[in-house]
């Protein structure tokens, strides 16, 4: 891989609680030159921040009932050069520009391959993005499903994924927030509806 080889002496943590996605990344990442650890809970990834001091860490958004974005700072307080990459399933420009403006150097969206992943982390290794560069605006007007969605991961993040007070704020029932959560993110162009 050209000029994208990690530095070697400072391990890579991949904090997943899908145990099956971690080993397989992991794998991959090994195979490209990273050490790499995993956590499949928040716990573990705060003890093995502190023991390990990884330069590098794959973090997903939902961690059972944690939320990925709350670890973000917490994990720049342990180790201040560790670039953070969140990985995501439920994939939002709020979530993205909070995760941004939380600490995060990039954000993906799932799935993803080994290559995008170390793309992201070992490309412009020069600080954080900035949050308002990093969502250009749409040439055509979003499609009303994704406005809701978009709407409704904004107010979880404000809600700091808390499912009750999102569906109080959003008036509707808690079982109907978590069937719209459940779904995967609808696509952007109309097209592809």
């Amino acid at each position: 891989m050209n000029d994208l080889t990690p530095p070697t002496g400072r391990p890579l943590l991949i904090v997943d609680d899908d145990a099956t996605f971690a080993r397989v990344l992991g794998r991959a990442l090994t195979s490209r030159g990273f050490e790499v650890m995993t956590a499949g809970n928040v716990d573990d990834a705060r003890a093995l921040t502190r023991r390990h001091q990884p330069r590098y860490c794959v973090l997903d958004l939902k961690l059972g009932d944690e939320n990925g974005l709350r670890l973000i700072p917490e994990l720049q307080s342990l180790v201040p050069d560790i670039r953070v990459l969140l990985l995501t399933g439920y994939a939002s420009i709020a979530t993205a520009v909070e995760a941004i403006k939380r600490g995060a150097h990039d954000y993906l969206a799932k799935p993803v391959d080994a290559d995008a992943v170390v793309r992201a982390l070992l490309d412009g290794d020069n600080g954080p993005a900035d949050a308002d560069d990093f969502v250009d605006a749409p040439d055509a007007p979003l499609p009303l499903r994704r406005l809701e969605w978009e709407h409704i991961q904004r107010v979880l993040t404000e809600c700091e994924g808390n499912i009750s007070e999102t569906a109080r704020r959003l008036g509707m029932h808690r079982r109907t927030l978590q069937r719209k959560l459940s779904k995967h993110p609808v696509r952007e162009r109309p097209e592809d509806l």
